[in-house]
């Protein structure tokens, strides 16, 4: 147990999942300062953080890095595939549980959270501490937050039949483009001459991104709370999805495995494909949520319910199997 907390720790699970949960209980008691209006209300200031975010982001991304980690085409199509094509499939496959008009926002909640990219930082830590390919992890995650940028809100966009009504993807495009592609651009740009700078202070950086998370997730709650959203979800709908996480989690990871299996990957590839494959990134998911649903900010609380409860789950589950494949490598190895 000490060896997963400490690999918690270090993806950055301990204190954070406790202040996201901590900013949803301030959102229940005291809403109003996250529904106001103006040009710097909190709303409009977590929109700025979201540039910001990406912006850092782009500048910490080596092109070099980049380029040098598109030899290993075919593990790259494996995690990606089910980055973006494997995991809508099983939310899809699941629908028909979810048909009543009280459980269909809840399944596109889930949709949602199958439709983004993977995470960069835990997916490299675990895919180290189980004895993985670094340097392919590293790549796939990189390269999966920016395609993210545009296949996500395309993958929302196939469903049309929602409780959000119908997306337009025109305009969120476009949105995505100004608020979040153009700061990647611009980071990239800068990374030669600033990127040590942001390598150096990556600690901080990861500091504040974690801070304009936590204001996105406040303004998020109070929207849904003042709105009642939440009236009549009590904490056994809270258990209900959380098993669902859980479940969505290991149908994944075993089906990224057999298909690493079945296509006959190396050790080191194949602990890459499962950890990079079966992650989600709540970073991406809490900045898309407030363009994808900006119409109708009152349910952008309820979209991410799933994925802040996939992400701590995610990083549990993660942590306990990358502590047994690192030991069986170590055996291995010995």
């Amino acid at each position: 147990m000490g060896r997963i907390g400490a690999a918690m720790k270090k993806a950055g699970l301990d204190a954070f999942v406790l202040l996201l949960i901590g900013v949803i209980v301030l959102a229940r008691i005291w809403p109003q300062p996250g529904v106001g209006d103006g040009a710097w209300d909190l709303p409009a200031l977590a929109g700025y953080g979201v540039s910001l975010i990406f912006f850092f982001y782009g500048l910490k991304l080596s092109p070099e890095k980049l380029r040098s980690g598109l030899r290993n085409w075919k593990l790259h199509i494996v995690v990606q595939l089910s980055t973006f094509l494997l995991f809508p499939l099983i939310v899809l496959g699941a629908r028909a549980l979810f048909m009543t008009p009280q459980t269909e926002p809840t399944w596109l909640s889930i949709y949602f959270l199958a439709a983004l990219p993977s995470t960069v930082s835990s997916s490299v830590v675990m895919v180290s501490i189980a004895g993985g390919n670094i340097p392919a992890a590293i790549f796939n995650a990189s390269i999966s937050s920016l395609m993210g940028i545009f296949l996500t809100p395309v993958i929302m966009t196939l469903i049309t039949s929602t409780s959000s009504g119908d997306m337009e993807l025109g305009p969120i495009m476009g949105k995505l483009c100004l608020q979040v592609l153009l700061p990647v651009i611009l980071g990239l740009l800068l990374n030669k001459r600033f990127g040590a700078f942001a390598e150096k202070h990556k600690t901080r950086l990861r500091q504040m991104d974690q801070t304009v998370i936590l204001l996105i997730v406040y303004t998020a709650f109070c929207e849904s709370f003042e709105n009642g959203l939440f009236d009549g979800f009590g904490a056994m709908n809270i258990v209900i999805i959380g098993v669902s996480m859980v479940m969505l989690f290991f149908i994944a990871f075993y089906l990224i495995t057999l298909i690493c299996n079945l296509l006959g990957f190396n050790r080191e590839d194949r602990i890459t494909a499962v950890f990079c494959g079966s992650k989600k990134s709540l970073i991406h998911g809490t900045v898309m949520s407030k363009v994808l649903f900006a119409h109708t900010p009152d349910i952008i609380g309820l979209m991410l319910l799933p994925l802040m409860l996939y992400h701590a789950l995610q990083i549990i589950f993660a942590s306990a199997i990358a502590q047994r494949m690192g030991r069986n490598t170590a055996i291995t190895a010995n």
